[in-house]
């Protein structure tokens, strides 16, 4: 399996406690699908440099996984039909690096 990275900017008028759960939502789907969560980060509402569907703000979370490919495509997907999500990036990454 491969490691990867997810980086997911919710909107900016849901609560904190909100976007934590968007996190371990989608984090659940991955290890529904056959993967494993390495680490979780919530990073705070933060201005973004232009608007996202008239967004000025966003949440935003970070995930990381080792992952089969066939897990990452169905959360990818189920994170572009959730109202809640306006972007999400995902990085194929080498090895995650541990905290220090």
């Amino acid at each position: 399996m491969t490691a990867y990275e997810h980086v997911l900017i919710a909107r900016q008028d849901i609560s904190a406690t909100q976007a934590e759960g968007l996190m371990t939502h989608f984090a659940q789907i991955l290890k529904d699908n056959g993967g494993s969560i390495h680490d979780s980060e919530y990073w705070g509402l933060k201005t973004m440099a232009y608007k996202i569907s008239k967004n000025r703000k966003g949440h935003y979370l970070l995930v990381k996984s080792v992952s089969p490919a066939p897990a990452v495509a169905e959360m990818e997907r189920l994170a572009r039909l959730h109202d809640d999500v306006l972007r999400i990036m995902t990085i194929r990454v080498n090895a995650h690096e541990d905290k220090k």
